[in-house]
């Protein structure tokens, strides 16, 4: 697998909970941070997904999370 390498800076408290992170799950501060990347754009994604099926939504009437959970529980 090909990787490529991304340099950030992170301000003190950012790097403290990086570090704390890192010492309770025993992994590396690269694995940490690409999880996080993965998650948070992963979430981007389902936000961009979830605004575009809004309307469609809507018209059938699904108007909160609660309404597609009763459709699909």
């Amino acid at each position: 697998m090909k990787t490529s390498s991304l340099t950030i800076r992170l301000d003190k408290e950012l790097d403290a909970l990086l570090t704390r992170a890192t010492k309770q799950s025993g992994k590396t501060r690269s694995e940490v941070a690409r999880e996080a990347l993965q998650r948070q754009l992963r979430l981007v994604q389902f936000e961009a997904l979830r605004k575009k099926a809004m309307p469609f939504a809507e018209a059938r009437g699904y108007l909160t999370d609660e309404d597609v959970f009763k459709e699909v529980s």
